[in-house]
């Protein structure tokens, strides 16, 4: 079930460039609104939600901006008209590097024109819809900290439905499964006494690009910052491999 982990490698190039960048206030309670507004405004009974309220808090946002956005998104807050949408873009980055973004917007005129900016300043482009999409499968996924025995991860894992677990560094897993039957694997595997430290769906690339060239290695990561810089972004993701030293000279 476990091998060699090809998501560890993504994961840290992601990590670095999370932390250029903590995640906004404004894009965590954007998730919030979309979430109350797909499923009932409750956290108890919609998973999502819970798992953007968990991700605001551990942000230090105050209870009255979740508040708030929950309200928003239930569509009971007074004065509020807009009206936020979820739509996916696509393109490619310098060298052929496939880019999905995951964007939350209230005028997609205006996400647009800023994501083909940011693409055309670094050496990409904004694609077509579906013109990279279908490099990619969406899984959800687990973090769990704190492994000390990974037969027993390995136990709570299919015994919760995952298709595979890589730990990623040490004593940290990431444990895979398929986006419906993500909810109750983060159940079992917090039953079996393991501590879930995120949840989330992502976007997992088929195959990868070897990037080498350091002019095209501080291009990348200048587009994937730019991109994630805007508001309207929540998630960025590419199918580049690249050292961890090339990433710390290009950075």
């Amino acid at each position: 079930m476990a091998g060699h982990s090809k998501w560890a490698n993504i994961k840290r190039q992601k990590a670095v460039v999370d932390a250029k960048k903590g995640k906004t206030f404004t894009q965590l309670s954007r998730a919030i609104i979309v979430a109350a507004r797909s499923g009932v405004p409750d956290p108890a009974g919609n998973f999502q939600l819970r798992t953007a309220i968990e991700k605001a808090k551990a942000a230090g946002i105050p209870n009255d901006n979740i508040e708030r956005a929950i309200a928003k998104g239930a569509g009971t807050f007074a004065g509020d008209n807009s009206s936020l949408e979820s739509i996916r873009y696509e393109g490619y980055g310098p060298g052929g590097v496939a880019v999905l973004i995951e964007a939350l917007t209230d005028n997609r005129n205006r996400t647009a024109a800023d994501l083909r900016t940011a693409f055309s300043k670094n050496g990409g482009n904004l694609g077509e819809t579906g013109c990279v999409s279908w490099m990619f499968s969406q899984k959800g996924v687990c973090t769990v900290e704190g492994v000390v025995d990974e037969e027993q991860l390995l136990e709570a894992s299919l015994e919760g439905g995952a298709d595979t677990y890589e730990m990623t560094e040490d004593k940290t897993a990431e444990v895979f499964t398929e986006v419906p039957n993500l909810e109750s694997l983060t159940q079992t595997l917090k039953e079996k006494g393991f501590q879930v430290s995120d949840v989330e769906l992502r976007w997992i690339p088929g195959n990868n690009v070897e990037v080498t060239d350091l002019e095209q290695a501080r291009s990348l990561l200048k587009l994937i910052d730019s991109l994630e810089s805007l508001d309207d972004v929540q998630n960025v993701t590419t199918n580049f491999d690249m050292s961890e030293e090339l990433m710390m000279v290009s950075g």
